[in-house]
């Protein structure tokens, strides 16, 4: 299952049943589970963390050193999950003194040379497109979809079920549920097709919209806005609280409304 023409340190972990095509590199201090197929020319760098059933395509770098001048070669990990499609080039940096690792969950499809910076946090079921660009300690939450040629800036928090339009420049966080675009990037509306998809009810789907009418469409400030929605009856449903915990914790703003 290993082909004769990788390179495998021989103090790295490869679990059963992982396929290893011709010119990878795997490096020292490296765990592979099961199931995984490398296609050629993969590179998994030192401190790497790769779970079971990912397919890794041609030209693919994971754990290499974070892109960080505060970096100084401390001990830190990129730790993949189970079940992941990483296509051709993409690259994935291991972790700083800040966090210590960058994570990637499970069944998510990182389409051709989108780059995921040290420290973030990518959840499960995303799909982020070809080009994308990730910067340090980014955080996107479950079932979030981010279209090709999106450069988000570091420490923007990605709200889980969003999707964002391809081509937009990201700098504040995105609320969950929303769909997004324009530059600067701006709220539309939410991502209906994603919320059908994942057999979101109709009435959690009015409670959602409600407190998105009141956050961006009342003329309230922020605060405002999340005082305004903790007092309506839409504040009992598990998800907008999810919206208001969200809202709550950014650190860098919310994108407003177009």
């Amino acid at each position: 299952m290993i082909s004769p023409l990788a390179y495998v340190d021989p103090t790295a972990k490869i679990g059963n049943n992982t396929e290893i095509g011709p010119f990878c590199y795997i490096d020292k201090n490296v765990v592979i589970g099961d199931n995984n197929i490398l296609m050629p020319h993969v590179s998994i760098m030192y401190g790497s963390r790769i779970g079971n059933g990912n397919t890794i395509h041609p030209g693919a770098v994971i754990g290499g050193i974070p892109q960080d001048l505060k970096f100084v070669g401390e001990e830190s990990t990129a730790e993949i999950g189970d079940n992941n499609r990483i296509r051709e080039n993409v690259t994935i940096n291991r972790g700083t003194a800040s966090k210590g690792k960058t994570i990637v969950g499970n069944d998510n499809l990182l389409m051709e040379s989108m780059h995921v910076a040290h420290d973030c946090v990518v959840g499960n079921r995303c799909i982020i497109g070809n080009s994308t660009k990730l910067g340090g300690e980014v955080e996107v939450e479950d079932h979030a979809t981010i279209s090709a040629g999106v450069l988000i800036h570091q420490f923007v928090h990605i709200g889980g079920y969003v999707m964002i339009q391809g081509g937009s420049g990201v700098s504040q966080d995105v609320p969950p549920f929303t769909m997004s675009g324009r530059n600067p990037l701006t709220y539309m509306g939410l991502n209906l097709v994603r919320l059908r998809r994942e057999n979101f009810g109709n009435e959690t789907i009015e409670a959602i919209h409600n407190a998105y009418r009141i956050m961006y469409q009342q003329g309230l400030n922020v605060s405002q806005a999340i005082t305004a929605i903790k007092k309506d009856k839409i504040a009992s449903n598990p998800q907008v609280q999810y919206i208001i915990d969200f809202i709550s914790r950014s650190q860098r703003g919310i994108i407003r409304d177009r």
